[in-house]
């Protein structure tokens, strides 16, 4: 892709995220590695308002020295910081979305009441520990927790998910979001029955084929 089809596609997909209710007005980020740097979210704009040209870049070599009308979203250190340390990646996506915020303020993980868990490459969906956004703690904290796994819900603040490209990271974060629904609905029932280790390894064997196989 193109810097510019770069830039076009963070706006679409942020516009999504509004649209289909994981973020409301400015919050919530998103990055795409590019070249030497990476391409982010300018902080507090308004994704309606946001053209290609106000994405900001950030070189890998100094993630002062930014190049953009605005400067980048106040999470840029654990966007610089993961796709310094995943190669594999080169998408995160950041948001806000309700019921998975939710469980995040109680400092808990999601477990695996359902096999869909296993999206986030893991047997549950991990929650980090608690670092004031905008941090390198915030950062070190993500980094330790999305060890293994693609999404993990941040302590009293959202959701992060990693990917090769924005739609899968998208696909993940709605994913997330489904569940923290499930669950919490399950929850007002009773205790949700939990799949055991033994279950969950033959899952993510079937996973390692599921999903999204090609995007554009």
């Amino acid at each position: 892709m193109s810097e510019l089809e770069i830039r076009k596609e963070i706006i679409e997909i942020c516009l999504k995220m509004e649209k289909i209710g994981l973020n409301q007005g400015t919050s919530g980020n998103i990055s795409h590695r590019y070249k030497d740097g990476l391409l982010i979210t300018p902080s507090g704009i308004a994704y309606e308002e946001l053209k290609p040209q106000d994405i900001a870049f950030v070189p890998f070599s100094d993630k002062k020295n930014f190049k953009g009308k605005y400067p980048p979203s106040s999470e840029l250190d654990f966007h610089f910081d993961l796709l310094v340390a995943k190669p594999e990646i080169n998408c995160v996506l950041h948001n806000h979305s309700t019921y998975a915020t939710s469980i995040a303020t109680c400092q808990k993980e999601i477990p695996p009441y359902h096999y869909m868990v296993a999206v986030a490459g893991g047997k549950k969906i991990p929650c980090t520990s608690y670092a004031t956004f905008g941090t390198k703690e915030l950062s070190n904290s993500i980094i330790k927790t999305l060890q293994g796994y693609s999404a993990c819900l941040i302590a009293n603040h959202g959701v992060v998910t990693v990917a090769k490209d924005l739609k899968k990271a998208l696909w993940l974060a709605i994913e997330v979001e489904n569940l923290a629904r499930g669950y919490i609905h399950a929850k007002t029932i009773g205790e949700p029955v939990v799949l055991d280790d033994k279950e969950m390894d033959k899952i993510l064997e079937k996973f390692k084929n599921y999903g999204l196989k090609k995007t554009k």
